[in-house]
């Protein structure tokens, strides 16, 4: 299990929105902006996916896909889409790896 930094503050999520690569696989966006080790992840996950349990479920399920991964060093932003929530584990790692990987 791999250690994930936060992004944090305004200007990092301006600058991985500006700059950033996206890739997207059915319900989940990944945009990627190359930076210094240790990869640092942001969750977007709206109240459209479901309550706050289903939302919370989905971001962490995501955050433990990603701590398998070897990513690379920089900024990622996650976002579920509605419809997220209704996935299984399984599903939801399909399609992030996906994402991943068309990075």
């Amino acid at each position: 299990m791999v250690t994930l930094g936060r992004v944090r503050g305004r200007t990092a999520f301006a600058a991985l929105a500006r700059e950033g690569r996206r890739s997207r696989e059915s319900l989940v966006t990944v945009v990627f902006r190359p930076g210094e080790p240790p990869p640092r992840v942001a969750f977007a996950v709206s109240r459209k996916v479901g309550s706050a349990v289903v939302r919370n479920r989905v971001r962490r399920r995501l955050r433990a896909v990603l701590a398998e991964e070897a990513l690379a060093g920089g900024d990622y932003l996650v976002i579920a889409a509605p419809g997220a929530g209704a996935l299984d584990h399984a599903e939801l790692r399909r399609q992030l790896r996906g994402a991943l990987e068309r990075l």
